[in-house]
């Protein structure tokens, strides 16, 4: 059975193991890192220690980790590859997360670490493929009948869920509106991306609907 850990850190994290444990059969173990850090950690090993972080998270194939600090990507990086690890996925984007650390900890243990602002660009990797053939960047099986959406079936959705309650939300819609109304249920989930700005969920947004798009083009090539 494929096993996924998740390091969350308060609110960040829970929702993708819900939807892990929603759309998958995979296990999930999970660690807690306290919402509240201090913002310079000058001895991370010890604060990891002192954390008494539940070790088992790094009994998996592949690691999500929401520490969001770039004192304690790297620390748990280390302790990722010295178990053998094969993937960790660091969302928050390269502002919280060192990434010529990273690169030096990636070659010495042979593990993959890719860094995303947002999730839902991840795209399928043999590091990890069971976990990106099943979220990440959204690929959608769309059928339509006299111009309206019948059915969406989500192949590939967002960690965060909100590929499938898009796909929910989209069925009776006409095919003309539905890639507008993909993007605008984006924004309207609470999902935990950036807002208010270029990129974020705006990003995830133009992602979503340009899967739509697709998936129409994909439909009626099939007809």
């Amino acid at each position: 059975m494929t096993t996924i850990g998740v390091i969350t850190r308060g609110k960040y994290g829970k929702r993708l193991i819900e939807t892990i444990l929603s759309q998958t059969d995979f296990k999930v173990i999970s660690a807690d890192i306290p919402a509240n850090l201090p913002e310079f950690i000058e001895d991370p090993t010890l604060f990891i220690e002192k954390l008494n972080l539940n070790k088992d998270v790094f009994n998996a194939d592949t690691i999500i980790t929401y520490s969001l600090h770039p004192d304690l990507i790297p620390e748990i990086a280390k302790l990722a590859g010295k178990n053998g690890v094969r993937a960790l996925i660091v969302p928050g984007g390269v502002s919280r997360a060192p990434i010529g650390e990273l690169d030096e900890i990636s070659k010495q243990y042979g593990m993959y670490i890719e860094v995303d602002d947002i999730c839902c660009t991840l795209k399928p990797n043999p590091a990890a493929p069971e976990f990106t053939s099943k979220f990440g960047s959204p690929v959608l099986d769309i059928k339509t009948r006299e111009g309206k959406i019948v059915d969406v079936n989500v192949i590939r959705g967002a960690p965060c869920g909100s590929t499938w309650k898009m796909a929910e939300k989209l069925i009776g819609t006409s095919v003309s509106n539905a890639p507008a109304r993909a993007g605008l249920l984006i924004q309207q989930y609470p999902c935990r991306a950036v807002r208010g700005k270029l990129g974020g969920i705006h990003e995830s947004a133009l992602i979503h609907k340009n899967a739509v798009e697709r998936a129409l083009i994909d439909d009626n090539n099939d007809d």
